[in-house]
């Protein structure tokens, strides 16, 4: 049975949280997320502004268990991953998430050539977190207007 839930990622301001729901009783997970938070854009930079943040999946079983899931990210309010985009009251500006530090692989659902990551292990009635880090990183040189840009995307585990 394939468990799917979502929570928003929230870009630059915070996180937020919900919880996964149990798998026949024997395990329950949950997914927090820490913000990307990117901080100042310098326009005329000609280096890119690289943040990045957390996704934490957390998993507990009353009994002995393997466990594997699936970390999906969503597009966010742009609804493409080519680039993503965070808006504000003067415009948008492009973006994108990645699942490795050289960010060359962009963090989505698996379709369009974008990523996920896939993990697992076995639980022996403990409970078990993993940290995933979520690099993000905003082109150089956009020409966009000064003032705060946000973007919300939901993080989907499948288990």
């Amino acid at each position: 049975m394939t468990i799917r839930s979502s929570s928003p990622l929230l870009l630059l301001l915070s996180a937020a949280l919900l919880p996964l729901r149990a798998h026949a009783l024997l395990e329950t997970c949950t997914v927090t997320t820490a913000p990307v938070v990117f901080g100042g854009y310098l326009v005329t930079s000609p280096a890119p502004t690289d943040a990045t943040g957390t996704i934490t999946v957390t998993c507990t079983a009353v009994v002995s268990i393997a466990v594997n899931y699936t970390i999906r990210l969503g597009t966010g309010s742009s609804g493409s991953y080519a680039p993503r985009r965070m808006g504000g009251i003067a415009g948008t500006i492009a973006y994108n998430l990645y699942s490795n530090a050289s960010r060359t692989i962009v963090w989505g659902d698996g379709s369009g050539g974008t990523g996920t990551i896939s993990d697992g292990y076995a639980l022996n009635l403990l409970m078990v977190s993993r940290n995933y880090t979520v690099y993000g990183r905003i082109p150089a040189q956009q020409n966009v207007a000064p003032g705060a840009y946000t973007d919300t995307l939901f993080v989907t585990v499948d288990y």
